[in-house]
């Protein structure tokens, strides 16, 4: 089976927290997506910026390969990883499901 070339992961963003933090499971409109606060407001791009390094930072990518494919001026959003590793799907799953809030 060939490797796949891009993911999409919903994001939930939670602009204007004490701190960073990647966890937690949010029903939105693009299904369950994985809930990223940030300290950045949500102003000028600054918090989807925020959430695009700290998705990066959680699965151990370079950020560059984490890209905003929808939602930009959301909290719902939709991001795209480059040629994702096959275990990134489960890491995802466990970020989302397993420390809901």
């Amino acid at each position: 089976m060939p490797a796949q070339e891009t993911l999409t992961v919903a994001v939930r963003v939670k602009p204007g927290a004490s701190r960073d933090r990647v966890g937690g499971r949010f029903d939105g409109p693009h299904g369950p997506a994985l809930v990223i606060a940030v300290h950045d407001p949500a102003v000028d791009g600054r918090a989807t910026e925020a959430a695009r390094r700290a998705l990066a930072a959680a699965l151990g990518l370079r950020r560059a390969a984490v890209s905003l494919r929808a939602g930009a001026a959301s909290r719902d959003k939709l991001f795209l990883i480059d040629r994702p590793a096959p275990e990134l799907s489960e890491l995802l799953r466990r970020l989302r499901d397993g420390s809901a809030e």
